[in-house]
C-alpha cells in the first residue's frame, strides 16, 4: 500500500467516524471494491484524460449516486479528479484496517491439507478469539504439502503447527547439538 493510499483511507475513515458511519462505508467499500476488481475497465475509463472530468464524475454518479453514502461517492469523485482512482484499492484496505482495529476484529488465514469441518472452525474461531481478545474473521486455504496440522497467519504472527514445522524445528534443535 502506498503513502497515498494510507492518507486517503485514514482521512475517509477520520470523515466516516466523525459522521457515525463507518461500518455502512465499510460494507459499501467492500462491494465498490469487488466492482472496481470485477470491472477493470470501468477504472481505465475513469481514468481516461480524453474524457472531460464532468463527464467522468458523471459516470460515477450514474454508477454510484443512489446506492452507496454520499462520503464514499464523493472521496472516489475526489481520487477521480486528482488522477488517483488507480489507488482506490490501497485506500479502501486502510480504511478496513482501521474499521477492523476499532472494532476489535482480527484477520487470521488458516492453511491446511484439507478443508475444515465446521466444528474445527468454530473450535478453531474460538479459540482465536479467547487468545485475541477480538473478534476473528477466519479465511482458508487448503495446501496438500502442509501434509497435517495447521499453519496460522494472524496480525502479523505465525502459529506453525504442522508436521512440516515441526519437522523443521527438529531438524533445527538436532543440527544445534551437533555441531
Amino acid at each position: 500500500m502506498t503513502q497515498t493510499a494510507k492518507i486517503y483511507g485514514d482521512s475517509l475513515y477520520d470523515l466516516a467516524a466523525e459522521a457515525s458511519i463507518t461500518e455502512s462505508i465499510f460494507h459499501q467499500a467492500q462491494e465498490v471494491e469487488t466492482l472496481l476488481r470485477e470491472n477493470p475497465d470501468y477504472v481505465r475509463l475513469l481514468s481516461e484524460p480524453s474524457l472531460k472530468l464532468e463527464e467522468r464524475l458523471a459516470l460515477l454518479d450514474q454508477a454510484f449516486g443512489e446506492e452507496i453514502e454520499v462520503y464514499l461517492l464523493n472521496f472516489m469523485k475526489l481520487l477521480c479528479e486528482r488522477g488517483l482512482l488507480g489507488e482506490i484499492g490501497g485506500c479502501l484496505q486502510e480504511y478496513r484496517l482501521r474499521y477492523y482495529k476499532d472494532n476489535h476484529i482480527a484477520q487470521a488465514t488458516v492453511t491446511s491439507a484439507i478443508a475444515l469441518t465446521e466444528t474445527q472452525r468454530n473450535t478453531l474461531r474460538a479459540q482465536l478469539e479467547k487468545i485475541s481478545g477480538k473478534q476473528i474473521l477466519l479465511s482458508e486455504k487448503i495446501q496438500p504439502s502442509v501434509i497435517g496440522g495447521l499453519r496460522i497467519e494472524m496480525e502479523g504472527k505465525l502459529i506453525n503447527g504442522t508436521v512440516a514445522g515441526r519437522l523443521s524445528e527438529l531438524h533445527k534443535k538436532i543440527k544445534e547439538n551437533v555441531t
